[in-house]
């Protein structure tokens, strides 16, 4: 019950969070999820809780998915073509730690991920109000 609780309060704030950000914002806590559903679900797999590891290997995947179909190919260049290969590899990895229950292919994963993520978070103020300038 208490574990239910935390959850409850942790999504509603997560949803206040979303409500109020920026799309970069959006996007760090989008990244910090699937950072977040990654390990739980690599996790499940060492502990060999198969059961539960779908959940937030879905939810992990998902994420991943949205990120690659929302990148802006035609202003984001070389960066955008390299993140795209970049999460298609961690969608096929995820795919085949999924099937075969490989908790090194996660690992992989997450760190592949985390670098995109800390550059994500290093991005400038200034570099951010450019960007929706020019939306």
């Amino acid at each position: 019950m208490y574990k239910h609780g935390i959850n409850q309060y942790r999504q509603v704030g997560i949803k206040d969070q979303i409500a109020t950000a920026d799309p970069h914002k959006i996007t760090q806590i989008l990244m910090q999820a699937a950072l977040e559903n990654l390990s739980v679900a690599k996790g499940c797999i060492e502990r060999n809780d198969l059961t539960n590891k779908a959940k937030p290997m879905a939810k992990a995947t998902s994420i991943i998915t949205s990120l690659k179909n929302t990148l802006d190919h035609e202003r984001g260049g070389d960066i955008s073509t390299n993140l795209d290969d970049l999460y298609a590899f961690m969608l096929e990895r995820l795919s085949e730690a999924s099937r075969n229950n490989d908790a090194k292919l996660i690992e992989e994963v997450i760190e592949v991920f985390l670098p995109i993520k800390t550059a994500w978070d290093q991005i400038p103020d200034s570099a951010k109000a450019e960007a929706y300038t020019q939306r």
